[in-house]
């Protein structure tokens, strides 16, 4: 059983999903500044690691994730995906979004708090990854 962590676990991302996502915050609008702000420190946080070096059980971009709400103990399944991809992606999440930023990076069995427009915390637990890029030989997607 996870425990929902004080501080923010660590995370991984790969260094072609942290030059893509550095891209998409540099033209990102003014509207979306709080969300890009939320991923700028997230990502200052990371581990980087080669597309090829990223474990199986993390949450990489256009992954496919299942994780819970664990106020509401509601689990869903989401692609985490680029803004730009989001209206053609079936049950996509982006990465701008506030659920979207918490999951990027998270392993498996990890859970985080994170904020919410409004100033709630919402807390999630990664629970399973049912596709990821990298662990289907797909590295530079």
């Amino acid at each position: 059983m996870s425990t929902v962590h004080t501080q923010r676990p660590s995370i991984t991302v790969s260094t072609l999903d942290l030059e893509r996502l550095e891209a998409l915050m540099a033209q990102a609008p003014r509207a979306a500044l709080p969300y890009v702000e939320a991923l700028e420190t997230e990502l200052a946080r990371a581990s980087v690691v080669d597309p090829e070096q990223i474990p199986a059980d993390v949450a990489t971009m256009n992954s496919v994730v299942r994780y819970r709400d664990l106020a509401t103990q509601q689990a869903h399944r989401a692609t985490l995906v680029y803004p730009q991809h989001l209206a053609s992606t079936q049950s996509g999440i982006s990465v701008l979004a506030p659920v979207g930023s918490a999951l990027l990076g998270l392993r498996v069995g990890q859970s985080i708090r994170w904020q919410v427009p409004g100033g709630h915390l919402i807390e999630l637990e990664l629970l399973g990854i049912d596709y990821q890029p990298e662990a289907a030989g797909e590295y530079h997607r």
